[in-house]
């Protein structure tokens, strides 16, 4: 009877500990950004509505950046140097589960479900999202070394707006595109359209300087651009290169 008893206490101890150490429920090699920089601001967007598919997304159960260690540590060097120029990283997107991906796959073969069209993907077919880029069946997010990023002046917040009131256009001027206290990067994040490309000389030099300095600012940091998304980046020396994990985010 002791003996179990002995077990029994053991075994709530081993369960306090979980439930006071939220890092203990990660895989081994991943961190919450949250814990390590309270800084960096968090605009999660696959967790609620405001997203491409307008609900939110499979596999994001909290409102939390999830990424390998060595990403997160770098992006503190990269917050950092944005910090000296009077700027704040604003995180979309971290680690994506593989769930995630496969609830965007199976949201792109039901065609009729445009509801949120006209505010990311305004001028390109759903059906042709994966062949031009956009959308893939494997996301470097899933490797957990990928980011989603802005930049947004010091001592700003994000402004509170409903993202199915109406619809928002993700390439128009400022006015028309759903409210967000990045600098003018010329696209809505996730504006599934050419006018997103990082160097696109579309944008204007204005834009384009912009960018440029969320390249530079996340270069320096060892992050390396997707050139058809200017908020995509993935550290150059990411631990894990095929492998695309699916636990799902929390805290």
């Amino acid at each position: 009877m002791k003996s179990r008893l002995f077990l029994v206490l053991i075994f709530l101890g081993s369960l306090s500990q979980c439930a006071s150490n939220g890092s203990s429920r990660l895989p081994s090699g991943f961190s919450s950004l949250g814990q390590l920089d309270s800084t960096i601001e968090l605009d999660l967007r696959y967790v609620g509505n405001n997203n491409f598919i307008g609900r939110p997304i499979t596999g994001y159960n909290a409102s939390a950046c999830i990424l390998t260690t060595p990403a997160a540590q770098a992006l503190l060097n990269a917050q950092r140097r944005a910090n000296a120029l009077g700027y704040s990283l604003k995180v979309y997107d971290c680690f994506r589960p593989q769930r995630a991906v496969d609830d965007f796959v199976t949201w792109a073969s039901d065609i009729d479900d445009n509801r949120m069209k006209a505010s990311f993907y305004p001028d390109v077919p759903k059906q042709e999202l994966f062949s031009r880029g956009y959308i893939a069946e494997r996301s470097g997010h899933s490797r957990g070394s990928t980011i989603d990023l802005t930049l947004v002046p010091l001592g700003t917040r994000q402004p509170e707006a409903d993202p199915l009131l109406r619809d928002y256009n993700c390439r128009g001027e400022v006015s028309e595109r759903y409210p967000d206290n990045s600098i003018d990067m010329g696209t809505s994040y996730d504006c599934f359209d050419v006018l997103s490309h990082t160097s696109n000389p579309d944008a204007g030099e204005a834009i384009l300087k912009n960018r440029q300095l969320l390249v530079e600012l996340m270069d320096a940091a060892g992050f390396n651009n997707y050139v058809q998304e200017w908020w995509h980046f993935t550290l150059r020396d990411e631990p894990y290169t095929d492998q695309f994990f699916d636990f799902p985010v929390r805290k």
